[in-house]
Formats: C-alpha cells, sequence, structure tokens
C-alpha cells in the first residue's frame, strides 16, 4: 500500500511508553503522526510529528488536520507551567475537550482511548472518576470512541511498573498496608498495543468499552510478590493493617523517587478492585491470555535502565526566562446558563464583590475590557476578546500586572453536557517578582475564583 492512501493516525501521547510501543507495532500499516509539546523534530516510527500544546484548542485543531483516526493516551498531563493551580481532572477534561471538539471539526472518524478499569460498586477515586470523565468528554462531540479499560499496565518504562520494579529492588523487608490485599488484572503492554492494534483494524461507528487485562485477578501483594520471584530475589512481606494512604503515599514517594503527585492518586485508586469483565460483550475477541510471570519477564527485559526515569518521575525545567501560570478551576453553571453568560456575570460580579476590599473597576470598549484600580487608576489588566464558539476567550494584551505574551488568555467555557463551568488562565506571565506574585496576586486569584464559584452556583436556573 502506497503511503499517500494509508490511514493517517494521530497519536497524543505518542512519546510516552505506551505511545513508543504503538509507532513500532504501526508502522507500516499506517501513516502515523505523533504529537508532541516539545521542540523535537522526530520521533521514532513515526512518520510526521507536530507539536501541540492540548490546553489550546486552537492548536489541537491544527495538530489533528488531516487525520482518519486519533489515539488518545493522555493522563493527568504536567504542564510546562511554574505554577499550576489546579487539580489533575480539571487538567485532564479540559485537554480532552480540546481533542474532542479539534477531532469533530477535522472530520476524524474514530478516537480509541486507554482509559482505566473500573471497580463493579463503590465510590470512585478521583483518579478513577477523571478516566470515566475523560470517556464522556472524547465522546461528546459526535465522533465514535472506543475505550479500551486497563489496570496497571506492565511495560519495562511505564511509571507504574517502574515503581513496583523499584520497591522489589530496594525493600527486602516491605510493609504491606491493607490495600496489597486488593485484586487487581494487571496487563501486559504487548496486550493494549494488541488491542489498539485490534480497534484500529475494525473501528465501526458507535462508542464501545472493552476491559483488556490478565487471565487471572491477583492481589498487589501477590503481584509484588511474583515480581520478586521473576527478578530472583528474596523478599518478605508483612501485613500492617493500620497504614494510612497518606502515609503509604509517603514511603512509596521515598523509597521510589517517584513524586507524591504522581504515587498519590495511584495509592487512592488501589482501595478498588480492578477486574477485568469477563462477558463477551466487554472483551476483544481473540484477546492474547499472556499469564503474569511472562508480563513481568517480558517487562524486566524491556526495561532500559540507561535511559533516564519516565518524564513523570522528574521534575518540570524552571529555566525559562519568562515563568508562566496556569490556573484552572471547575464549578457549577446552572442548567440552561453557557460560557458568555458566566464570563458577562463574573465582570460584573467582580467590582461589586470587592467593594470595601479592594476599589476594581471594570470597563469594556468594543472588544477591550479594562481592570482598573478605581476608575481612573492605572490599568491592572488588559483583556481583548476574541470570537470562539462555545468558549469566551479573552488575550491578556496589557497592563502593569502583565507582561507582554502571545498566548496569554482568560477562557471561560463548559464541559460535561454543560453542566460544568471551566474558568481557566493559560500562559499568564505575570509582571511582579516571582516571589512576591506566589504570595499575593497568585492567592487573591484563587480566592477570587473560590468565591466566584460559590456566588455562580447561587444563581437561579433558566426555567
Amino acid at each position: 500500500m502506497s503511503e499517500d492512501t494509508r490511514p493517517r493516525v494521530v497519536v497524543a501521547g505518542a512519546t510516552g511508553f505506551i505511545g513508543s510501543a504503538l509507532g513500532q507495532a504501526l508502522k507500516d500499516r499506517v501513516r502515523l503522526i505523533g504529537l508532541t509539546r516539545s521542540a523535537r523534530s522526530e520521533i521514532d516510527y513515526y512518520a510526521e510529528v507536530r507539536r501541540v500544546d492540548l490546553f489550546s484548542k486552537s492548536d489541537t485543531v491544527r495538530a489533528l488536520e488531516g487525520a482518519d483516526y486519533a489515539v488518545y493516551l493522555v493522563h493527568s498531563m504536567m504542564p510546562s507551567a511554574r505554577l499550576v493551580q489546579a487539580n489533575f481532572e480539571d487538567l485532564d477534561v479540559l485537554c480532552a475537550e480540546n481533542f474532542a471538539q479539534a477531532a469533530a471539526e477535522n472530520g476524524v472518524q474514530h478516537i480509541v482511548y486507554v482509559g482505566g478499569l473500573q471497580p463493579s460498586s463503590g465510590v470512585l477515586s478521583r483518579h478513577l472518576e477523571s478516566r470515566v470523565e475523560v470517556e464522556r468528554v472524547l465522546g461528546g462531540h459526535g465522533v465514535s470512541v472506543t475505550t479500551l479499560r486497563a489496570g496497571l499496565i506492565v511495560g519495562g518504562n511505564g511509571s507504574s511498573f517502574q515503581i513496583l520494579r523499584r520497591l522489589i529492588e530496594r525493600l527486602p523487608i516491605m510493609v504491606c498496608p491493607s490495600w496489597t490485599n486488593t485484586k487487581t488484572n494487571p496487563v501486559s503492554l504487548t496486550n493494549v498495543i494488541w488491542a489498539i492494534e485490534s480497534v484500529l483494524q475494525k473501528p465501526g461507528s458507535e462508542s464501545r468499552v472493552f476491559d483488556v487485562g490478565s487471565p487471572k485477578p491477583l492481589t498487589y501483594r501477590e503481584l509484588m510478590a511474583t515480581t520478586a520471584r521473576v527478578m530472583g530475589v528474596r523478599r518478605w512481606f508483612l501485613p500492617v493493617p493500620l497504614v494510612t494512604p497518606a502515609l503509604s503515599r509517603l514511603w512509596v514517594s521515598v523509597v521510589t523517587g517517584a513524586p507524591k503527585a504522581l504515587v498519590g492518586p495511584l495509592i487512592a485508586s488501589l482501595r478498588h478492585e480492578m477486574i477485568a469483565r469477563k462477558d463477551p460483550q466487554y472483551r476483544l475477541s481473540g484477546e492474547p491470555g499472556t499469564p503474569i510471570e511472562d508480563t513481568l519477564r517480558e517487562a524486566l527485559l524491556d526495561g532500559d535502565h540507561t535511559k533516564p526515569p519516565p518524564r513523570a518521575f522528574g521534575k518540570m525545567s524552571t529555566a525559562s526566562a519568562t515563568p508562566k501560570v496556569l490556573s484552572v478551576q471547575r464549578m457549577p453553571i446552572p442548567r440552561g446558563r453557557d460560557a458568555a453568560w458566566a464570563a458577562t456575570l463574573y465582570m460584573r460580579w467582580l467590582p461589586d464583590s470587592m467593594h470595601g476590599l479592594m476599589p476594581i473597576t471594570v470597563s469594556q470598549q468594543d472588544h477591550q475590557t479594562f481592570f482598573r484600580l478605581w476608575s481612573w487608576g492605572p490599568v491592572l489588566l488588559q483583556l481583548e476578546r476574541t470570537i470562539s464558539v462555545g468558549r469566551q476567550v479573552f488575550r491578556i494584551t496589557g497592563g502593569v500586572l502583565a507582561r507582554p505574551s502571545d498566548k496569554g488568555r482568560l477562557e471561560f467555557r463548559t464541559v460535561l453536557d454543560g453542566d460544568t463551568l471551566i474558568v481557566a488562565i493559560h500562559e499568564y506571565a505575570p509582571r511582579l517578582p516571582w516571589w512576591l506574585y506566589c504570595n499575593s496576586q497568585a492567592l487573591f486569584h484563587r480566592w477570587v475564583m473560590h468565591r466566584f464559584g460559590r456566588f455562580i452556583a447561587r444563581q437561579a436556573p433558566v426555567v
């Protein structure tokens, strides 16, 4: 098949351990387009590399141009901002919303998403709830989605397996909290790649959900013991039922070197039994039944100890001459209201809410909005409203509190079937000295957004 006629598949998360393996598996069957937020020009096995900021809708629309299918491998994205005022689930929703809208606008035929196994009952952890939200968001704009729900994906350079391997390597005696008795269904990276490839061969026109996992569930303690046996080391496991999740998060982070921001959501999810359903309607036909011992051996052989640890283990570089800020707040919005209503309400509410605290005024002229101290004082921030369907976007163009920035913007948008409002500041470059900004303006903004969220929740819905 000539290169020009091969299906074009865009992969978000192409540089991750799943995306890298996917490139090698699909390179001869499709034209692979890898998305990355870095300036790199090549990714092994990918025919084309496109730089994209998934927090920017316009960037994402350009990145998906010409795509027939898309694979979404993004989870809890670590933004390239020096200060992030946001929960990981809100970042996930925002990126998925941009991706879903961009896919619809570009005529993408199908999206494949690798999510997480869901427990059969009980209240979901934030980590697992986020996975379900991303499923909903990706399928919310008319493009069909196949979700592959997986538990622990065992691959040599995957973050979760790296944590498991380091625990076994570094702890001859392991304290086992109660969550280590929870059953799980790990799955090999090879099986996940097989599942993605199978869906792309027959994507279908409807949204579907499949579970992928090893043939036999086992507890996390059994998984650790099996890993030790495969590694050829002797380890002792001591049950300690009183260890709290917070303490577990601390010792796992200290022992493995993984940041608490990565470990925390994972530990919180371990109280749930995440077992792949056996019903044929939830399983792909012909799924390889790789035993866990073989899965672990494959991962240990594939793990490249000469490479740096996964990016999620590292710290974000702060070498940029102009440190940037990302602030994302989620709040409910009355049924029937939209982003335009919320933006107008905010501009009216802010000066009224500051009465007696700070003499802020907001004035508007054509597409320009000015935040001032008093009506005659200096312009704190100058915004320029841009036209965008379904969103209200204000470019930050000036003011004594902001440095010039091409991408700085304030955004209002609704997500999750219009029941949720996202208010986000992107690529904001403060003019104040960084230490002063973090201890003054940044705290003030977060406090204001918290109060606005409470205010907007009290507004009467449209009848």
